[in-house]
């Protein structure tokens, strides 16, 4: 049988499950896993569904079925299969602990996606990449060719037809117009526990400052630096006795999950932005399996 995803947003009114599993149940579907979220400052319904087609009906079929009911309702809304991988394209510079542990977890298949390509401002990471069979392209960034190199990258993305980038600690600020055109599928990781300590050298900060909980955030990039909606976020206990160079060594392992987890999030379909903010959805239950050991 085949195992699809329904997302929907819209504003909350009455009706809106018993029509959706009204429709699901017309059409010989079985919902497997369900969640939804009213939020009720701003009115808006979200809920996503895992179901599957136990009379064999297509996603096309579904589609097409399901115009009427959304548009009953005003939604936002898609099917998805949940086979397919979403194509994505991971970015980096020279610090390269979260690009090697998403290769990991993209070989041994814990996380499923079609990494398309690996783009970097330098050499570093060539070898590792290559050697994955992945292609790998270095497009050097400097301040005169800067929409030179930009327009390079957004050409990679549109001829792999990646749905998203990953900014796995490439140290570069993309221009608004990128941030614009990719509004939404572009998922950074910040190497500190937003919103405090940014900018340049946050273990430094937080070491200064004497905290005793460092941690990382994922987020959406948008045009205003770092205040993107926040997909994951983790922490890490440190003490007194701990130098600035333990925070950074605690700080990769905490910052290589926290952006795994809000890529895994997000190639599930369990990420809905709600204004500035996001509503994320538990993982369905399986969506964490390996599909190997190592």
């Amino acid at each position: 049988m085949s195992k699809y995803a329904l997302t929907v947003a819209c504003r909350s009114t009455r009706g809106i499950v018993a029509a959706i599993a009204g429709y699901m149940v017309g059409n010989g579907c079985n919902i497997t896993d369900s969640a939804q979220f009213d939020d009720m400052e701003t009115g808006n319904f979200f809920m996503r569904i895992s179901f599957t087609s136990e009379d064999g009906v297509d996603l096309a079929t579904l589609r097409a079925g399901f115009v009427d009911t959304a548009a009953e309702f005003d939604m936002t809304w898609d099917f998805h299969d949940e086979a397919e991988k979403m194509k994505v394209i991971i970015m980096v510079s020279r610090f390269g602990h979260c690009l090697n542990d998403l290769l990991y977890r993209w070989r041994i298949g814990a996380l499923p996606i079609d990494i398309v390509a690996v783009i970097s401002n330098h050499m570093d990471y060539q070898k590792v990449v290559v050697n994955h069979d992945i292609p790998f392209h270095c497009i050097r960034v400097t301040k005169e060719n800067k929409p030179q190199a930009e327009a390079a990258i957004m050409q990679v993305v549109e001829e792999t037809g990646a749905e998203l980038v990953v900014l796995a600690r490439y140290m570069q600020i993309l221009s608004d117009e990128m941030c614009q055109k990719m509004s939404g599928r572009i998922i950074n990781i910040h190497h500190s526990f937003l919103p405090s300590f940014k900018g340049a050298n946050p273990y430094k900060q937080a070491f200064q400052r004497g905290v005793k909980l460092i941690g990382a955030t994922s987020h959406y990039v948008t045009a205003d630096l770092d205040e993107g909606p926040i997909i994951e976020q983790d922490i890490v206990r440190v003490t007194h006795a701990q130098s600035p160079e333990d925070y950074v060594s605690l700080g990769r392992d905490v910052e290589s999950q926290v952006l795994a987890r809000a890529i895994h999030a997000h190639i599930h379909r369990r990420v809905f932005l709600n204004g500035n903010k996001t509503v994320v959805f538990p993982a369905s239950p399986g969506s964490y399996a390996s599909e190997r050991m190592g």
